[in-house]
């Protein structure tokens, strides 16, 4: 059973006088194609104080599944999303586009990301828990979680909200460029869509500073 996300680190920053504080994520660092996605979400103090097990008319409430988004499947992510928008205080999405990752790497991609999904919320937080161990540099005060999707709430909540968000994306992209398979594989070096990518060549949303990519773009040497 995976580990259930707290709130402990929202609780501990609301005593030390930092009302509002936003959870961020990312989603498609190691894709071959398609955007990376990061996502802000301001939970209401209702979810930080505690989270009910049962709503008002005895159903399960989804809160209760609110896991890393990698723990739950694709119909508990949408039902966790759709619970996270209609009730958080402030939610942010932003994209870094192929072009961006290919130019600037996509560490610095990711971290450009997650400052415009702050940006994005519509009101300021007072503080800000991040997944992972890199601060993108926020202009606020920060708290970096190793594993904090799995961990803490907020990023948990973020996590999901980005990784529907990308996938959502994705399988619009899939009409768009039919025969990669990006419905089922969102981009990810999957077996199958690596066979597509020889047989069909690179789309447009292929990252090409990635080697599988790249590889297929190097011309042989002619001696």
């Amino acid at each position: 059973m995976p580990i259930r996300p707290t709130f402990r680190e929202e609780r501990a920053l609301v005593a030390e006088g930092f009302a509002l504080v936003a959870g961020v994520d990312e989603a498609g660092r190691g894709p071959l194609a398609g955007p990376v996605c990061a996502a802000a979400v301001i939970l209401p103090e209702r979810w930080i104080k505690s989270a009910r097990r049962k709503s008002s008319k005895g159903r399960r409430d989804p809160r209760v599944l609110l896991r890393d988004s990698k723990a739950l499947s694709a119909p508990q992510r949408d039902l966790i999303y759709a619970e996270v928008l209609g009730s958080a205080m402030a939610y942010g999405v932003s994209y870094a586009s192929v072009d961006t990752i290919d130019t600037v790497g996509i560490a610095h991609a990711t971290r450009r990301a997650m400052v415009d999904a702050v940006a994005a919320l519509g009101r300021q937080p007072d503080a800000v828990l991040i997944d992972g161990s890199d601060d993108p540099g926020i202009a606020l005060h920060c708290q970096t979680i190793i594993d904090g999707d799995a961990l803490c709430g907020s990023i948990a909540a973020a996590s999901i909200v980005a990784k529907v968000s990308r996938d959502r994306v994705m399988v619009e992209m899939d009409s768009v460029y039919p025969g990669y398979g990006f419905a089922r594989n969102k981009g990810y070096g999957t077996k199958g869509h690596l066979q597509s990518l020889k047989r069909l060549g690179p789309t447009p949303i292929h990252r090409r500073s990635f080697a599988p990519v790249r590889d297929m773009l190097i011309k042989p040497r002619l001696f």
